[in-house]
C-alpha cells in the first residue's frame, strides 16, 4: 500500500489543488496535514506582529472548512501546532509516508521553509512533490523565464496574454481515503492557544470575511450570479462603502480558498452566459495584476524588503523617534486626515481596506510624512485579513517608489477624498464624530474656523485630532 501526506499551506480547499488531485490519484491512502506555524505570530519588522487577529481568526475558519470538505470526501485533516521543518518531516515518517505533495510559493520566507523541508525529506529519502498552484497562470507557461520578465506590468500583461493562456482547473477528488486519525489529532487549536488575542469585527465592516473554500464560493456566487454584479465590476470598484462595489475575494485568494483559476472560469461562464464587456475584463485584469507580483517575487526575492527596493532608489526616509510616533499616530488612524484615518481605522477594526484607501493611505505615510514605506507594509502585515506577501510588499514598494513603477507619483489625499467619498459617506462611517460636518469640512476639518467648530460642535483637538503637519501646505511643498 502506498501512502502520501498532503502538506496544505496557502491552498486550503479541496478544488483545483493539484498536491491533493495528484496525491489522491497515486496513492491508497492520503494523510491530509496543515500545521500551525507559531512564526506567524511572533514579532517581526520593526517590532511589530507579523500575522494579527484578522489574519488569524480567517485562516482558523479556513482550516476548519477544510476540514468539513476532506470528511466529506471520506477524509479528514491532522492538525499539528508547530513548525514545518520539524512537523512535516515528522508525520512523513510516523505513517511511513512514499511522498509529500505540497504547493510551492514564491515568499522568501515560504521558500526557505519548503526548502528546509524538503532537504530533510530527502535525508530519509522521501521526495517533497511540489506544485505550483497560487497563480492564475502557471509558472511553466509564461512567454518568458521568470529571470527575464519585464518589470514593468503592461508590457508583461500584454506578452502573456497573447502568449500564454490559462489551464483548466483540476477536478476534486471523488475520495480522499485517510487513515484512522485519533480526535486530538484532527482539532483545531483556538486562538488562544495560538497566542492570538481574539478581536470581535465591527459591525460597520463591509463583509464578515468568513474563512473556508465554502464561504470563498458563496461569495462568487453572491456577487457574480446572485446580484448581477460583474457587469460593472470596473465602474464601481473605487466604492468604499457596501460589499457590492468590488468582488471582495481577495482574503479567499491569500488564504488559498479560492483557485484563481476557478475565478477566471466563473468570469468566463458570466461573459457566456450574461455578459460580457470591460467590466468582466477587468476582473481577469486584476488576477494579473496579482499575478505579477507573484512571478516578481520569485525574480527578486529579498530585494522587495529592502529600504531603496528592487530597484535601489535611494530616498531621504525619516529615521529616529520622531519617524516612530509619526507612523504611530498613521496606524491609529489619528493624523487628522479624515480619509486617512476612516481608511486606517477600518482595518484596524476589521482588517479590511480597500483598494483605493490603500493607496491613499500608503502614499500619505511614505510621501507625506517620508516614513520608510517598510514600516507601512510590515503594518498591513499585521492587520489584514487577505495578507499576502507578494501582493501587499509589491503594492507598497510600487507606491513608494521604489518598486515597478519607475515614476514618483503620489496621491493628494483631500482630492482623491472628495472624488470618491463626494458626501463624505465613507469617512462619517468610520469616524461618527465628524456627522455634524458638511462634506467639505469632514474632508478638510482643519479649514473651519473657531467659531465654526464651536457652530458644529467637533472641536479640533478634543472631539477629533488636529492634524499632524500642515497638510495644504505640505502638497504645496510637494507640487
Amino acid at each position: 500500500m502506498s501512502r502520501a501526506v498532503v502538506w496544505f499551506r496557502d491552498d486550503l480547499r479541496v478544488h483545483d489543488n493539484e498536491p491533493l488531485a495528484l496525491a489522491a490519484h497515486h496513492h491508497d491512502e492520503v494523510v491530509p496535514l496543515y500545521t500551525f506555524d507559531p512564526r506567524q505570530y511572533a514579532e517581526g519588522m520593526f517590532g511589530l506582529r507579523k500575522k494579527g487577529p484578522h489574519w488569524a481568526r480567517f485562516r482558523r475558519e479556513s482550516v476548519l472548512d477544510l476540514r468539513e470538505s476532506l470528511r466529506e470526501l471520506g477524509g479528514d485533516l491532522l492538525v499539528r501546532h508547530g513548525e514545518p521543518e520539524a512537523v512535516v518531516p515528522d508525520v512523513a515518517a510516523t505513517f511511513d509516508a512514499d511522498a509529500v505533495h505540497c504547493q510551492t510559493k514564491a515568499g522568501t520566507e515560504e521558500l526557505t521553509t519548503e526548502n528546509t523541508v524538503r532537504a530533510q525529506l530527502a535525508e530519509a529519502e522521501i521526495p517533497l512533490e511540489r506544485s505550483w498552484t497560487h497563480t492564475l497562470y502557471h509558472l511553466h507557461d509564461l512567454p518568458d523565464p521568470v529571470d527575464e520578465m519585464q518589470d514593468t506590468y503592461t508590457p508583461w500583461r500584454k506578452s502573456v496574454e497573447r502568449g500564454a493562456s490559462v489551464r483548466e482547473t483540476l477536478a476534486t477528488p471523488s475520495s480522499v481515503p485517510t487513515p484512522e486519525l485519533d480526535a486530538d489529532g484532527t482539532a483545531v487549536p483556538t486562538l488562544e492557544e495560538l497566542g492570538v488575542e481574539a478581536h470581535e469585527v465591527d459591525d460597520r465592516a463591509v463583509l464578515p470575511f468568513e474563512g473556508g473554500e465554502s464561504a470563498g464560493k458563496a461569495r462568487v456566487e453572491a456577487y457574480f450570479w446572485e446580484g448581477d454584479h460583474l457587469r460593472e465590476y470596473k465602474q464601481t470598484r473605487n466604492g468604499l462603502l457596501g460589499p457590492d462595489f468590488s468582488s471582495k475575494l481577495s482574503a479567499w485568494l491569500a488564504h488559498g480558498c479560492l483557485s484563481p483559476r476557478y475565478v477566471y472560469e466563473e468570469v468566463k461562464r458570466y461573459e457566456d452566459e450574461r455578459v460580457s464587456n470591460e467590466d468582466t475584463y477587468w476582473l481577469v485584469f486584476e488576477l494579473l495584476w496579482r499575478d505579477f507580483f507573484q512571478f516578481q517575487f520569485l525574480e527578486h526575492g529579498a530585494e522587495f524588503f529592502h529600504r531603496d527596493g528592487i530597484r535601489g532608489v535611494e530616498k531621504d526616509w525619516r529615521t529616529g523617534p520622531d519617524a516612530r510616533e509619526a507612523f504611530e499616530t498613521w496606524a491609529a488612524g489619528e493624523t487628522g486626515l479624515p480619509f486617512v484615518d476612516a481608511n486606517m481605522r477600518e482595518l484596524n477594526e476589521t482588517g479590511y481596506m480597500s483598494n483605493r484607501g490603500r493607496q491613499n493611505v500608503a502614499s500619505f505615510l511614505a510621501d507625506l510624512l517620508q516614513v520608510d514605506w517598510r514600516m507601512g507594509a510590515a503594518y498591513f502585515e499585521s492587520r489584514l485579513v487577505d495578507y499576502d506577501v507578494a501582493s501587499n510588499w509589491g503594492n507598497w514598494a510600487y507606491q513608494a517608489g521604489v518598486g515597478n513603477d519607475s515614476r514618483d507619483n503620489y496621491f493628494y489625499v483631500p482630492g482623491q477624498a472628495e472624488r470618491y467619498d463626494g458626501e463624505a459617506a465613507y469617512v462619517k462611517h468610520w469616524l461618527p464624530e465628524l456627522e455634524p460636518l458638511p462634506p467639505a469640512y469632514a474632508h478638510h476639518p482643519w479649514r473651519m474656523s473657531e467659531d465654526e467648530q464651536a457652530g458644529y460642535g467637533v472641536q479640533l483637538g478634543l472631539d477629533y485630532p488636529s492634524p499632524m503637519l500642515d497638510i495644504d501646505a505640505r502638497y504645496d511643498e510637494m507640487r
